[in-house]
């Protein structure tokens, strides 16, 4: 399994993904990543594709999350 982030292609709306929102502390130990259904893709970022979740948050796709 790879830790590469998704490219803004590989994202569709209703997939489910972990992103850190831009204004945290990527560097920070405690912070909690955000999970939730991507609404809208915008664009490839260094910090991972930017998306709106469906819930409104914006943040950076880190992960997609796969059914566990």
């Amino acid at each position: 399994m790879s830790n590469e982030r998704p490219t803004a292609e590989e994202l569709r709306q209703g997939l489910t993904v972990e992103i850190i929102q831009g204004d945290q502390d990527v560097e920070s130990e405690d912070q909690e990543p955000i999970i939730g259904e991507v609404g809208t893709v915008y664009e490839d970022d260094p910090a991972g594709p930017t998306v709106e979740l469906k819930s409104g948050v914006v943040g950076h796709v880190q992960s997609i999350v796969h059914d566990r």
